[in-house]
């Protein structure tokens, strides 16, 4: 497990050198998406297929486009596909369900794996396949944003999702490279944990989903015990099957994310799961001092949440 951060030297570094702090932290993620990169690299004759996988609010759309601009300048081709895309319209006769009868969506039945399967297999051979596209808000495929891929000689594909790892993906592609990403770190004070890794990647689904999809955080909390089962379910068991276990968490992010989520969580409305654990995320969070999103460059995973970044969502 990564060593925890302390809120102390957070705070200290905040108040002293804010943008050398920041920049200091982008140093040490830019150096482990390099790793991950060279070890990708390395498998490339093996496998042209990664896989990426993490739980939500861990960064892999970032993160997979700086490993695929970082395998570029080892000199291959890198493209990254979401696998968002291959979800597919539910039958409500058989739609995987979570104990309240809504549609699971964290499940991994909502992928079309034998398409997903198909196209692994037909991508490792040279041959050409259209990535389908998924429009969650009519819960249908759009042909119109369908795309073909096909990967050249010198070229890879990372497909990254929250069930990249699932063994009925990987077991079919066991050479892949497999990766596994999330804000692994707790923050810590005098050696007892005031800051949970669960909560930095809440503050940024919080931020993101306000931002970019339209849900106010009522919505965000309202999902986040069905979010929580489906980790436990679908995505932590298959993590340690990873080559790789990659930590997106920043030292510097949960000052910056204060100033976008504070307000959603001063009034957690009563009655809603995981209330407790919920309103106690508040208090601890104003123990940080806040630091301006100016120092945040362009390029770093924080943009996927806050907005302003170079590469796409």
């Amino acid at each position: 497990m990564p060593y925890p951060y302390s809120i102390d030297e957070i705070n200290k570094r905040v108040k002293d050198n804010a943008k050398g702090f920041a920049d200091e932290c982008e140093a040490i993620y830019n150096r482990k998406v390099m790793e991950a990169a060279a070890s990708i690299r390395e498998r490339t004759e093996l496998s042209r297929v990664v896989f990426m996988s993490g739980p939500s609010g861990s960064g892999k759309t970032t993160t997979a486009q700086k490993i695929c601009d970082a395998i570029r300048s080892l000199g291959v081709y890198a493209h990254t596909i979401s696998l968002d895309r291959y979800y597919f319209e539910q039958d409500p006769e058989t739609a995987p369900r979570t104990v309240d009868g809504d549609y699971d969506l964290e499940s991994p039945f909502c992928l079309d794996l034998a398409l997903l399967n198909e196209h692994f297999h037909e991508l490792e051979k040279g041959r050409e396949v259209t990535v389908p596209h998924f429009n969650f808000k009519i819960q249908k495929r759009d042909a119109t944003k369908a795309m073909p891929l096909k990967l050249g000689e010198d070229e890879i594909v990372i497909f990254e999702g929250i069930h990249a790892l699932n063994d009925m993906l990987t077991d079919e592609h066991p050479d892949a490279f497999k990766l596994y990403i999330s804000a692994r770190s707790d923050i810590v004070s005098e050696n007892v944990v005031c800051f949970k890794r669960t909560w930095t990647r809440l503050l940024r689904r919080v931020v993101r989903d306000s931002f970019f999809r339209g849900a106010d955080a009522g919505v965000t909390f309202n999902m986040w015990e069905n979010v929580r089962d489906g980790e436990k379910k679908y995505i932590s068991p298959f993590k340690y099957k990873a080559d790789l276990l990659f930590d997106s968490s920043m030292a510097y992010e949960v000052p910056i994310m204060k100033q976008y989520a504070a307000r959603a969580l001063e009034n957690i409305p009563e009655g809603i799961k995981r209330y407790e654990e919920l309103r106690a995320v508040y208090p601890a969070l104003m123990e940080f001092d806040k630091m301006d999103s100016a120092v945040v460059p362009k390029d770093s995973i924080l943009r996927e949440f806050i907005g302003g970044g170079i590469y796409e969502q």
